[in-house]
């Protein structure tokens, strides 16, 4: 007879109680043993005798036929458990087959720190690098100074993974870690720029400078992938105009209150007169503002042109004088 973990036991007796129980028991799990056991609830399969020996108090409800779970009583104790939306983009996540990282995603950022607080920093990193920069960036923002600075240096020195030290992280997400069955390229200098490039402009420049200070051609390399504000000053008129038509007149006024005079000729000559005027006026009439307001005005702003990007609606010259599509 096989031998089962605690994560297929649980994920048997969670099949076996019926959806009210199992609804309530989910309740109770942290998110990510609830990552860990809900895939292996659509998977486990019992003969009457395993179904016994794990659950020898449940055994009068088992036939003899081999015990599978039916995906929608999955479906119901995730409704019941968390609401329609966030099981619906749960269910998705499994059916789709979506690795462990993947479903990491549907957890907000407070859940995600609780769970790796305890971590090795080179375990965060890892994880940090599989996220979306922007969800990596908010949570890496939770961390005390220094661990942000470690572990932003370990992203940037990632390169490949390989399976073993992969399926050794199925302990701190779940057993969908096992579908990593070939070396992935995750992390580098490109995923630490971006991280970076979602995260206030302070912990943006500490977290540089300790970099710096213990590896200046790391630091470098990274600089040179980041997109700043002051960087819209290599993007041509007309992808000015595109990126004007994107953005709020709040955010701009904001914005361009710390920008380069260079930087605002390049802006104000890409809007009409009276646009200007209008603008230059709610500038003024902002009195000082407070540095915080400015930078998440920049930042929104570089958000936008990231995503006329990834659209191929902008062009910028790179740092390096190579043409990028941005």
């Amino acid at each position: 007879m096989r031998k089962f973990s605690g994560i297929e036991k649980a994920a048997a007796l969670l099949s076996l109680i019926g959806e009210d129980a199992a609804s309530e028991l989910f309740k109770h799990f942290d998110p990510i043993e609830l990552a860990r056991i809900i895939p292996m609830m659509s998977r486990i399969k019992l003969t009457q005798e395993e179904a016994e020996a794990v659950l020898k108090e449940f055994s009068e409800k088992i036939g003899t036929a081999p015990v599978t779970v039916d995906e929608e009583y999955i479906k119901a104790i995730l409704t019941r458990a968390f609401g329609e939306e966030q099981a619906a983009k749960l269910i998705s996540k499994i059916e789709s087959g979506a690795s462990a990282f993947d479903i990491l995603r549907w957890l907000d950022s407070h859940a995600i720190v609780t769970m790796l607080q305890k971590e090795h920093p080179q375990t965060i990193a890892i994880i940090l690098a599989h996220l979306e920069p922007s969800q990596a960036a908010e949570v890496l923002s939770k961390f005390p100074e220094q661990l942000k600075i470690e572990i932003s240096h370990r992203i940037a020195n990632l390169e490949q993974i390989s399976p073993f030290v992969l399926s050794e992280l199925e302990d701190v997400l779940q057993s969908q870690l096992r579908s990593y069955t070939q070396s992935r390229r995750i992390g580098g200098i490109r995923t630490v720029a971006e991280i970076l490039n979602q995260m206030d402009k302070t912990s943006e420049e500490l977290i540089l400078k300790s970099i710096e200070e213990k590896d200046p051609i790391l630091a470098e390399e990274i600089r040179k992938l980041m997109f700043t504000f002051e960087d819209l000053i290599n993007v041509d008129d007309r992808g000015i105009q595109t990126l004007l038509k994107e953005i709020s007149t709040d955010d701009l006024a904001l914005a361009l209150k710390m920008a380069s005079d260079e930087l605002k000729e390049k802006i104000f000559k890409n809007m009409s007169q009276r646009a200007v005027e209008i603008l230059k006026e709610e500038m003024e009439a902002r009195g000082p503002v407070r540095v915080s307001d400015v930078e998440k005005a920049q930042l929104n702003i570089v958000r936008v042109a990231r995503k006329l990007e990834e659209e191929g609606k902008i062009i910028i010259s790179g740092k390096g004088g190579e043409a990028i599509v941005i």
